[in-house]
């Protein structure tokens, strides 16, 4: 299994970035050095010429990698969906009911990857970027642009492949994409609200009965249509 994670890689839509940055030392450190600055500034004051002086490089040396922060901020995000899919299928490889298949996506959904595929990013920085800053990647002007272009490929295909699942249990369900997005960025809001806005939710950052809440929510949704 270990030397199977090694040789796994994510591949994100290679119009996002001008050079892949998993294949230099730099590179590592673009993405590495991303995962704690923007969320610590926010999107919106994070720039490159601040995470040149983290890594102490140039501010043209990240360019050569991405075109902008926002796709910088894309890759991010969709290399994360993109993990999870393959966490998701590592999990249920040897699963053949589909209820079983379905409680582990939604746990990996809700609390994030289960396996490590590399040494060079870290699941919990990465999750954090995402709860705190994903939106900000595909909600702008540039979203239809950037959905005609395939970027949300991984995106997309995670979703797909949970509402597979769902249509194997009741194949007359009528919204399994809706659901399955549903819970993807609602597990998401809702660590965030925990932790920034906790009137608007009854989770708490540390509560484990957030996966148990959402396996109902879905589990009661595909139930109620049979």
């Amino acid at each position: 299994m270990e030397k199977l994670l090694k040789n796994m890689r994510v591949d994100v839509n290679e119009k996002i970035y001008m050079k892949d940055p998993f294949s230099s030392d730099l590179g590592k450190e673009i993405v590495n050095n991303s995962l704690e600055l923007i969320p610590e500034l926010g999107l919106e004051n994070f720039t490159f010429k601040k995470l040149a002086l983290r890594i102490g490089c140039t501010e043209a040396a990240i360019y050569r990698y991405f075109e902008n922060k926002h796709k910088l901020m894309l890759f991010l995000t969709l290399w994360y969906w993109g993990f999870l899919e393959q966490n998701l299928v590592l999990s249920t490889l040897n699963l053949s009911d589909p209820k079983e298949r379905l409680k582990i996506a939604i746990k990996i959904l809700v609390t994030g990857p289960i396996y490590k595929i590399n040494d060079y990013v870290d699941p919990i920085s990465l999750k954090k970027l995402v709860i705190d800053e994903s939106t900000k990647a595909y909600m702008t002007k540039e979203v239809d642009a950037d959905y005609k272009n395939g970027f949300f490929n991984l995106y997309n295909r995670l979703g797909e492949r949970i509402a597979n699942i769902i249509l194997e249990i009741n194949p007359n369900y009528e919204f399994p994409k809706t659901l399955v997005s549903t819970v993807m960025e609602s597990s998401l809001l809702q660590s965030y609200y925990s932790e920034h806005i906790p009137s608007l939710t009854d989770i708490h950052p540390m509560d484990s009965k957030k996966v148990e809440f959402f396996q109902k929510l879905v589990f009661k949704a595909i139930e109620n249509e049979n």
